[in-house]
């Protein structure tokens, strides 16, 4: 594990709590050295800082991600507008943490994070859109897309599923497991690779179903 921190009042006192739970963490201070940490060692997951001296949280996450590093990020902010967090999963986070924040829910979050990478080695294809699972990488139109690991396993869910719907629950099943975070998480992951579709080009795959969840098809296909 890692967490990239500069409070140390703050970093202290969740490497001690980790530490209670077995989870071995290494600290950095700041983004730069963070990322040049996140280069040179494999974790399970990443507490990422949002403010951060010489390299700011998204910085650092949108940089690993250019990198190929699929290792999970859990994103620590004071910010909680909708558009904070659309920005930070743009930039590859996985999840977020609103400060201040209990304990508990950090390291809940951070175990179902550590849990998220697949093994499996097989592309899917519906339509123009293909995800490759071994390169955890999507692409529309050829063009690689911008997602988070969420993002990839909401976007798997979805094409396994195709061209049938997947409820809300089933879905927040299926990616975060028994420790959910707030329903607000799943709508933001899906806008997001909702806007990444979009700028791939092509028409809408992505359609929601009233009072129900989502599905991936053509618009031709779905149903009244």
């Amino acid at each position: 594990m890692l967490l990239v921190e500069d409070d140390l009042d703050l970093a202290t006192a969740v490497v001690d709590y980790l530490e209670l739970e077995s989870i071995q963490c290494d600290h950095a201070v700041n983004g730069v050295v963070g990322l040049n940490l996140i280069k040179k060692n494999p974790y399970q997951a990443i507490i990422l800082d949002l403010n951060l001296p010489r390299m700011d949280g998204l910085t650092v996450c949108r940089q690993m991600r250019e990198l190929g590093n699929d290792t999970p990020v859990l994103m620590l902010t004071a910010r909680d507008s909708l558009d904070d967090k659309l920005v930070g999963f743009d930039s590859g986070a996985d999840d977020y943490l609103v400060k201040p924040f209990a304990m508990e829910e950090l390291i809940a979050r951070v175990k179902v994070l550590s849990r998220r990478r697949s093994g499996q080695i097989n592309k899917l294809t519906v339509e123009d859109l293909e995800l490759d699972l071994s390169q955890k990488q999507a692409y529309r139109n050829q063009q690689l897309l911008k997602l988070s690991p969420t993002a990839i396993k909401i976007l798997e869910v979805l094409m396994r599923e195709s061209p049938s719907p997947v409820s809300r629950e089933v879905l927040m099943q299926r990616v975060w497991g028994d420790e959910q975070p707030d329903s607000n998480s799943l709508k933001v992951h899906v806008f997001n690779i909702r806007k990444q579709l979009d700028m791939a080009g092509g028409p809408p795959l992505i359609h929601t179903m009233a009072s129900f969840g989502f599905v991936l098809r053509r618009a031709d296909e779905n149903q009244a």
